[in-house]
């Protein structure tokens, strides 16, 4: 899987050329960030993939999950944005990661 990371300072429009043609290639890439910045960035991004990739008929959905990671020795919570094409269905999920479900709780 293809991982992504996006800061503050990334630029939206180079970022969602990466994830788009990540998806056209791979079906999928995580985005990766940390900080409301990072995340806005990466947010806007996905949008303006949505956009790059409507003439080929793919519709991007994004999932988000919580991921622990370590910079520099120190313990960090990101963020990660599984974007996947809707029509090829998402990824497993990471080892250690629960798998979602739309049934309903009993």
């Amino acid at each position: 899987m293809v991982e992504l990371k996006v800061s503050s300072k990334s630029n939206p429009n180079s970022v969602a050329g990466a994830v788009a043609g990540a998806v056209r290639e791979r079906g999928s890439v995580d985005v990766q960030v940390i900080g409301a910045g990072a995340l806005n960035q990466a947010i806007k991004a996905v949008a303006i993939a949505r956009g790059f990739l409507a003439s080929s008929e793919i519709d991007l959905v994004c999932v988000p999950s919580f991921a622990d990671i370590e910079i520099d020795g120190e313990g960090r919570t990101a963020i990660r944005l599984s974007v996947h094409d809707r029509q090829r269905g998402a990824a497993a999920p990471r080892a250690g990661e629960p798998r979602l479900s739309a049934e309903p709780l009993a």
